[in-house]
């Protein structure tokens, strides 16, 4: 639609092309903030969802690999078990020697021995 007012038609093209400035503005204002907002957060240290997802993979891989290892090491023992009973302390003697079976220590003087193999309180 056309007028005969060539005022209204250049008050009409002067908008459009403020409209348009505006818009190129608000572009270029957003552009400028993403820009400084990763240069800030790249001076936080933050790591990048790649580089996170590698490390998360490679936690379930060691986290799977430790199960496969705790089951291996469960498996051995009950083998070791089977083949050799466990011995416990009880069932162990106290070594003696001559000195220890004659009760003489290296002051001369006696010296008893509890049922565990250590040296009794005189």
């Amino acid at each position: 639609m056309q007028t005969e007012n060539r005022f209204i038609d250049d008050i009409v093209k002067m908008m459009n092309g403020a409209a348009g400035t505006l818009a190129g503005v608000g572009r270029e204002a957003e552009s400028s903030a993403r820009s400084r907002a990763r240069e800030w957060i790249g001076g936080l240290d933050f790591v990048s969802r790649d580089e996170f997802e590698a490390v998360k993979a490679m936690a379930a891989a060691a986290r799977d690999e430790a199960d496969t290892l705790r089951a291996r090491i469960a498996a051995l023992e009950a083998k070791a078990d089977a083949v050799s009973p466990a011995v416990t302390p009880s069932a162990v003697e106290a070594p003696t020697t001559a000195s220890q079976s004659q009760g003489q220590s290296f002051g001369g003087s006696p010296t008893a021995y509890g049922s565990d193999g250590t040296v009794a309180p005189s």
